[in-house]
């Protein structure tokens, strides 16, 4: 799947933006890695997907056991695929976005040794509260004092857990409402940019990965993980990010001004996939015969042009 995506790509990118998440894939009955997980409160898979930031490119699904998964088990995955993706593009500089439970110390300092990015959530703790308190304090007056609804802000300190080597660097968004204080964290080894690129720009464009993760699951059903094997229901997920690639190629070869070429996937199923045509074989070509009213011909005469492969 890494190869396929490294070229999916004319030339090497100078930089890359992963985006690595989790997701909830219930279960029914007893199947092999299925547990029950207290936050979600069922019995479920917990696969992570991996997505390509500038294309929203699918570059990797994991089946996995239903549990939120630990340092070494992220720094496996993660050191499998950036060796992977270094085979083909030794030179591209790779950033990796996650949220809280990806920052773990065997992530980061594996991260850190391989000259691989990462902006990772951080949990809130009294220490880094103390530590950003004057510019919490600063928006609580701003706001009380101008009566607003909303006041914000960012901060950005080093900080170090127990269970870290090292001293990072870790970036706050301060935000002071007519409801009360909210402060979140992320932790970089970015060197570069202000707090508020970092955390508004940075960090929070990977919410677009839970939008991808959604169209994987509900427009493509890939949470039909009933095999009894964990191996059959890997291979079930492959199959469905395979359909996943074929959506996008399809959607991107509709025209722009096209209303379909921003369509989700299930809007572009019912329209061009679930039609009824008849089909003609001959030796040396295959007739489709559309309805005379067929709202979508045209659309199909210029989709054939574009999908066909040419000789080179």
């Amino acid at each position: 799947m890494v190869d396929l995506w490294c070229g999916s790509y004319w030339r090497p990118p100078k930089a890359i933006t992963l985006d690595i998440d989790d997701t909830a894939d219930t279960v029914h009955g007893h199947q092999q890695f299925s547990l029950f997980n207290a936050h979600y409160d069922e019995r479920c898979f917990l696969p992570i997907h991996v997505y390509d930031a500038a294309t929203g490119h699918c570059v990797l699904t994991i089946l996995r056991p239903g549990k939120t998964p630990d340092g070494k088990e992220v720094r496996a995955h993660l050191r499998r695929l950036v060796r992977r993706i270094r085979r083909h593009w030794p030179n591209t500089r790779i950033t990796i976005r996650g949220d809280s439970h990806y920052g773990r110390r065997e992530t980061m300092d594996w991260c850190e040794a391989n000259n691989v990015r990462y902006i990772f959530g951080l949990a809130p703790n009294t220490v880094l509260a103390a530590q950003i308190f004057t510019k919490t304090d600063a928006v609580c007056v701003r706001r009380a004092v101008g009566n607003l609804d909303v006041v914000r802000d960012y901060a950005v300190t080093r900080y170090a857990a127990k269970s870290w080597s090292r001293a990072r660097r870790v970036v706050g968004r301060i935000e002071a409402t007519r409801k009360g204080l909210d402060v979140r964290y992320v932790v970089t080894n970015v060197t570069y940019g202000t707090p508020a690129w970092l955390y508004a720009d940075l960090y929070c464009a990977r919410g677009q990965a839970e939008n991808l993760i959604k169209r994987h699951k509900s427009q493509l059903a890939s949470d039909r993980t009933s095999c009894r094997s964990p191996l059959a229901n890997q291979m079930r997920l492959i199959l469905h990010t395979a359909a996943y690639w074929l959506m996008r190629t399809l959607r991107d070869a509709i025209p722009k001004p096209q209303p379909l070429a921003s369509g989700e996937f299930s809007t572009i199923r019912l329209r061009l996939l679930k039609i009824a045509v008849r089909i003609k074989e001959t030796a040396s070509r295959v007739r489709l015969a559309f309805a005379a009213n067929c709202p979508d011909a045209e659309l199909f005469r210029s989709l054939v042009g574009a999908l066909s492969l040419r000789p080179t």
